[in-house]
């Protein structure tokens, strides 16, 4: 069975999804299309903006997602999916991608959804940071014990790989002692603020009102959402997934666990770089992974 996968932050690159917008009538179409959506040409940060410029959360979010789904509308007759998954902001991706949002809808949600965590990120200085080398167990017993400030398990990326998220000082604090704790490295990572976390809460408000008044349509395949790490196809359930995703953590781990339990074998990335399968093959070595 056939899985696709969606990427989330930190897969953009400059130069991404120019090669569809050249060779592709079709994509060229739609990156023009969501251009206008935008009301600026994302299209020229995306191919040859700088690094800085692609980094920023409301170009990165909107850049990935349209690379991705572009990506998947391409393959035309050949994208097949058996279920689909995305990380974080590869969420929406998905959803668009097995038919539960129109590409404009899903386009205007991402863009509000980064410019209102944007908006969240310059309410309260906060930060992530990665962990390396330890049980989720221990990690989550870790920031149990600190109680005076914001800090939690954010992304369950991998065994062995999970991110924190939280106030500068919690998410410092929490490093130092899950360092003496054994972690391999306890990273603060290059990020705009406290994503999965409760400081994402007034990005939350704001982004639950446009999901609300947004039609959902049956999807073709079950999605492996983020909150719930199982399938999930009724659209009121992923409603509530998606609204809850911006402060509950993202469990990775436990989707793909899912899925290869449900009888996924192949696993194939759909956007930019391949994040995500060196992630798939860090929890189960059986599978299959590749790129669209």
């Amino acid at each position: 069975m056939k899985a696709y996968l969606f990427p989330g932050q930190g897969s953009q690159f400059v130069g991404m999804g120019k090669d569809l917008y050249d060779n592709n009538i079709a994509a060229r179409n739609l990156f023009e299309y969501a251009n206008n959506i935008l009301g600026f040409r994302i299209t020229d940060i995306m191919f040859s903006g700088t690094d800085e410029e692609l980094k920023q959360t409301r170009v990165t979010q909107p850049a990935i997602f349209i690379h991705s789904v572009i990506k998947a509308i391409t393959l035309g007759e050949t994208f097949k999916p058996d279920m689909v998954a995305g990380h974080s902001l590869g969420e929406f991706s998905a959803l668009v991608a097995n038919k539960v949002l129109t590409f404009e809808d899903g386009l205007k949600l991402v863009y509000k959804r980064a410019m209102a965590m944007q908006k969240a990120c310059e309410l309260q200085p906060s930060t992530m940071a990665a962990v390396l080398g330890l049980d989720d167990a221990k990690v989550e017993e870790v920031c149990g014990t600190i109680t005076d400030m914001i800090v939690v398990a954010a992304n369950y990326n991998c065994p062995g790989q999970l991110v924190i998220s939280g106030s500068i000082e919690g998410v410092n604090k929490a490093c130092e002692l899950l360092k003496a704790a054994g972690a391999k490295r306890a990273l603060v990572l290059p990020v705009g603020g406290a994503f999965h976390s409760p400081l994402m809460e007034p990005a939350r408000v704001e982004l639950e009102a446009a999901i609300r008044s947004t039609n959902f349509n049956t999807p073709i395949c079950a999605i492996y959402q983020n909150v719930a790490a199982k399938a999930v196809t009724d659209v009121t359930e992923i409603k509530n997934n998606l609204v809850a995703q911006l402060t509950a953590p993202v469990r990775w781990t436990q989707s793909v666990q899912s899925m290869v339990t449900d009888g996924a074998t192949d696993f194939i990335e759909c956007g930019p770089g391949n994040v995500l399968q060196g992630l798939v093959k860090k929890i189960n070595k059986e599978a299959n992974t590749a790129s669209a």
